[in-house]
């Protein structure tokens, strides 16, 4: 199978992909005729943005990835030859757009992710328990948008994945967001969730004002079988909640340049603290299996490096900034901005 090797403790899977389309613009004006200082192109997605992370660390992190069979030439044109692992489906690929602002605004225009038939879904389900099989890997993030069926128009069906998983021993790390996410994180099906504090609330159907509300909302959805709880609140930082304990992570302030594919660099950061750092026996094991707080922590640093560089993918991890991790955090601050469902 090209571009796996056995070994690879990390296997992740791209739904729906996209072609990253990112225009650098000066003084960008809403509504005006704007000349981009640069334009730069990528194949991305949040599954492909974790391996890219992992692979700088030197972890070996195949990507499954359906492709639309109208741009055979996407993988070489974009450097992901050799990471990923394409299964060609008919169709096309969504482009989606993001309009860097020099003065630190981004705008992102996302394209709806294409349908699949049963059959190439089916397919990719079992390219993806394939790739598992092979590496040996100890993890499944799949992330992104999910895709739906092109007959009825419902959301693909994920259970499969999650049952041969579970057969395998394998954990599995879910980054979706609005229904999927509502859905699945009720289902007791995956081991780490990683929402922001809006899809957060979007899951468990209320406002979140403070950090207690996070936790509260989180150790909700740790009663229905997460382990943990990853939820991004941007500027308060992070918090890893368990069914017993919480770690709020957070570094100095960066200038920030770009915050797509932040939040995937913070779950590539987390996955490779853990794999990284197996517990030992004897060690505390935080009631999950692996190292929590050295997990979030290293989230934060990575997701702090991210935002300070132009793509949507990491491009290095060069002058990581430090992070500290509180195991009480005051529950009564109050978020920089109410999270509504």
């Amino acid at each position: 199978m090209p571009g796996t090797n056995v070994g690879s403790p990390i296997v992740t899977l791209t739904p729906a992909p996209t072609l990253d389309r990112t225009y650098f613009v000066s003084n960008l004006h809403s509504g005006g005729v704007n000349r981009a200082d640069a334009v730069g192109e990528e194949l991305a997605g949040k599954g492909i943005n974790v391996s890219r992370g992992l692979f700088l660390a030197g972890i070996k992190a195949p990507g499954v990835v359906p492709i639309g069979n109208s741009d055979p030439g996407v993988l070489a044109r974009t450097g992901s030859d050799g990471m990923l692992l394409p299964l060609w489906v008919d169709g096309t690929l969504r482009v989606s757009t993001t309009i860097v602002d020099t003065h630190g605004t981004t705008t992102k225009v996302n394209e709806s992710p294409r349908s699949l038939s049963e059959e190439d879904w089916q397919k990719v389900v079992e390219l993806t328990e394939q790739t598992v099989r092979n590496t040996g890997a100890k993890w499944l993030v799949i992330a992104g948008a999910l895709p739906t069926y092109k007959s009825t128009g419902v959301f693909v069906d994920l259970q499969p994945i999650f049952d041969s998983m579970k057969a395998m021993g394998v954990k599995v790390a879910l980054d979706t967001s609005g229904e999927p996410l509502s859905y699945w994180a009720r289902k007791g099906c995956v081991n780490v969730i990683k929402p922001n504090a809006e899809e957060l609330a979007s899951a468990v159907g209320r406002e979140l004002a403070t950090v207690g509300d996070v936790v509260n909302a989180a150790r909700e959805l740790c009663e229905h079988g997460i382990e943990v709880v990853l939820a991004s609140m941007g500027a308060d930082g992070m918090l890893a909640v368990t069914k017993t304990g919480t770690w709020a992570a957070r570094t100095p302030p960066v200038k920030v340049i770009n915050t797509v594919g932040a939040g995937d660099a913070t779950l590539a950061g987390f996955l490779s603290a853990v794999v990284s750092n197996p517990i030992a026996e004897g060690e505390e094991d935080y009631g999950v299996g692996f190292n929590v707080p050295l997990g979030v922590q290293t989230a934060v640093r990575w997701g702090a490096i991210a935002v300070t560089q132009p793509t949507s993918g990491l491009e290095n991890l060069d002058n990581m900034p430090p992070a500290t991790v509180d195991p009480e955090p005051n529950l009564n601050v109050p978020l920089e901005e109410i999270a509504k469902p």
